[in-house]
């Protein structure tokens, strides 16, 4: 059995969320970042947005799956899935935020957490 360090468990875990967020077309899919950045307790925000509320579920959906067959792991804690505006999915380590697009560029999420170092993928 492979043993990761804490580190390198939770760039893991963020690796396959981008990957279930590409899977749905998740759009500006961005990796934060946030071990040196003070007042935070996760390692990584991983940040993307969809067309539809519809979209958003469904990008949510296939992060639960797809961090479950790689760790056997649930988020610990998941709001807004009701609303499908923006969903938030606490893996603890990593935080994962699904917003519609018009929502995302509401809160800006990235400009709030601007000391963060940031990564950007395409959607697949």
């Amino acid at each position: 059995m492979n043993k990761f360090t804490k580190t390198e468990l939770s760039s893991r875990l963020a690796e396959v969320v981008v990957f279930g967020m590409q899977e749905k077309k998740g759009d500006e899919i961005v990796r934060m970042d946030m071990r040196k950045v003070n007042a935070t307790l996760s390692d990584y925000f991983v940040i993307c947005h969809a067309e539809s509320s519809i979209q958003v579920g469904a990008i949510a959906k296939s992060i639960e799956d797809e961090v479950y067959k790689a760790f056997g792991q649930r988020p610990w804690n998941i709001e807004g899935r009701g609303n499908g505006e923006w969903v938030l999915l606490d893996f603890v380590d990593v935080v994962v935020h699904i917003f519609k697009k018009d929502v995302r560029s509401r809160y800006g999420i990235e400009d709030l957490w601007g000391d963060a170092q940031l990564e950007s993928f395409q959607s697949a």
